[in-house]
């Protein structure tokens, strides 16, 4: 086992470019579960590449266990890793598969066959060890890719998207599997995934990146409760938070026919007369009395206890539908008018001008953004 450290690590693939990774300052503990999570061409697979030594340092360096490898060969840096796609020998048993690592490695026959048995036991393929890939599951399959990994016993695991392939219950199972299995071996591990579901469940931290930037680092819960800026706050959540302007009026926002109250403060840390306001489908609710925004209901997505309305508030531009969540035995009909108000207690609020949390605090070098950002993001989704 061994910490990881991107200290100052830039990929530049065409100089005078942006580069696909740049300037990553990041630390890995011991024994940690590290996931890169972000948009499609953020570089989280060039960060993960770059640590495996497929793809040159080009500024700065990576440090596994306290050493310099920017420039070592990847068979040299103790590494093993996962893909996207199986790469199971189809000729070779799922021993074989196993332990032909080993093999190369010169390790004994006995061993050899010893280190898979256990690694085996411990991912639940026994019965399976004299079939051939073709005859298994895909499931089956990505848990021979894995036991391939766990017999090197290596410092660190690195696993590129490894759950794609697999069908949506079958992810959720293996999931669970693999982050309880890094967890008993206690062995460093980065993983690469673009659905941020597996990011939040797996993850001792998630990593957020855009345009191989650093945006945020931090424990799921954190990153959920406190996003730094606002690309954060919209790229982590399942569905999305709303984030529209609001006017600053007092200590409060103006939200419709309704005044928002925001304690603490934090509006007089605005640059302006307005704040970017973030709330989360679960703390908006519809009120009673008419007051707050009001909505037309577009769409309905009923999941049983829970519903979530999709609509057009009045006065606010958007660049998507707002998103509430409510009762899913009671939900409002598509085209009805409801008033809906954010729980104050729960706000998220961001500066006009850089992006960066206001009702919190933001770690050091936290890049600017806006809801341009965020927008292109939901564009690059559709």
């Amino acid at each position: 086992m061994a910490s990881v450290t991107y200290d100052s690590a830039s990929r530049i693939y065409t100089p005078g470019a942006r580069p696909a990774i740049n300037q990553l300052h990041l630390e890995v503990a011991d024994g940690e579960f590290l996931v890169l999570v972000g948009p499609s061409g953020c570089g989280k697979s060039t960060a993960l590449r770059m640590l495996a030594g497929l793809e040159e340092v080009n500024e700065g360096r990576i440090l596994i266990g306290g050493e310099d490898v920017s420039h070592v060969s990847p068979k040299d840096r103790d590494i093993a890793m996962v893909f996207q796609n199986y790469a199971l020998y189809p000729h070779m048993s799922v021993a074989e598969n196993m332990g032909f690592a080993l093999k190369i490695a010169g390790v004994s026959k006995e061993e050899r066959a010893e280190r898979v048995k256990k690694a085996a036991e411990i991912l639940d393929l026994v019965p399976y060890l004299e079939r051939k890939p073709k005859a298994l599951s895909g499931g089956q399959r990505q848990r021979v890719a894995m036991g391939r990994a766990i017999v090197r016993s290596p410092k660190v695991f690195l696993m590129d998207e490894p759950l794609s392939n697999l069908d949506a219950k079958l992810r959720v199972q293996t999931r669970t599997q693999i982050a309880a299995l890094t967890r008993e071996l206690q062995t460093t591990t980065v993983y690469v995934t673009h659905d941020q579901v597996e990011a939040m469940t797996m993850g001792d931290r998630v990593c957020v990146l855009k345009d191989g930037v650093l945006q945020q680092v931090d424990s799921p819960r954190n990153l959920y409760d406190t996003p730094a800026n606002v690309f954060v706050a919209g790229f982590i959540g399942s569905p999305a938070m709303n984030l529209f302007h609001a006017k600053i009026q007092g200590e409060g926002l103006v939200l419709g026919n309704d005044i928002v109250p925001v304690a603490g403060g934090h509006l007089a840390k605005s640059s302006r007369d307005e704040v970017v306001l973030g709330v989360r489908p679960e703390d908006m609710e519809l009120t009673e009395d008419g007051t707050g925004l009001p909505m037309t209901v577009d769409l309905v997505e009923e999941l049983g206890a829970d519903a979530y309305i999709f609509g057009t508030p009045d006065g606010i531009k958007t660049f998507q539908p707002f998103i509430v969540r409510v009762d899913g035995r009671r939900p409002p009909m598509r085209g009805e008018r409801v008033f809906i108000k954010p729980n104050p207690n729960h706000v998220h609020l961001f500066d006009i001008e850089n992006g960066l949390r206001l009702n919190g605090d933001v770690p050091e070098h936290t890049p600017h953004a806006s809801l341009s950002d965020v927008e292109a993001l939901a564009d690059s989704e559709d």
